[in-house]
């Protein structure tokens, strides 16, 4: 595998790196993980309605509370998720213990959770008809990534921030 790997990587241009943004092995399995291009991202955000905001913590000095609110500013509307909360609100909204309780469509899933808890949220959004499974700058997992792949979800963004691609989008 390792002999295969090298291969690969050999034969791929330093113009094909800066493309490519992250890659997975899993199962043996050589997988590339691409997110959408700029125009794509642009174009999920300008048809985005409701945005549910897995792990959203009340407390203002989150970066979860800090983004959210910037998606109210910009006339999205916010779903919390956060079972921990559950029942209460977060910035006027209700917030509910996970995907599958929420009555209401979700265009994108946008996730502050640890790595790791990544699997669990993807099987979370798998139940749901939910557009656009987005993680946050700095996650990214390989075995959430191939469950959406095998399960046929397209619209996955892994490690990029929401607020960042709406400034250059508005930019």
């Amino acid at each position: 595998m390792k002999e295969l790997q090298e291969q690969l990587f050999a034969n791929i241009s330093s113009v094909a790196y800066s493309l490519i943004d992250c890659y997975f092995i899993l199962k043996g399995v050589f997988i590339m993980f691409k997110n959408p291009n700029q125009e794509q991202i642009f174009q999920i955000l300008k048809e985005a309605k409701n945005i549910a905001v897995v792990g959203l913590s009340p407390k203002e000095d989150r970066v979860s509370f800090q983004i959210a609110r910037l998606l109210q500013d910009r006339d999205y509307r916010i779903i919390p998720v956060n079972p921990q909360y559950a029942g209460d609100e977060i910035l006027g909204e209700k917030v509910y213990a996970d995907l599958v309780s929420v009555p209401e469509k979700i265009d994108i899933v946008d996730i502050f959770r640890r790595s790791e808890f990544l699997p669990a949220v993807a099987a979370d959004f798998l139940k749901t008809d939910a557009k656009v499974f987005w993680a946050q700058l700095g996650l990214q997992n390989e075995e959430a990534a191939a469950m959406l792949e095998e399960a046929g979800r397209k619209n996955v963004i892994m490690d990029r921030c929401i607020k960042i691609e709406l400034n250059k989008m508005i930019a």
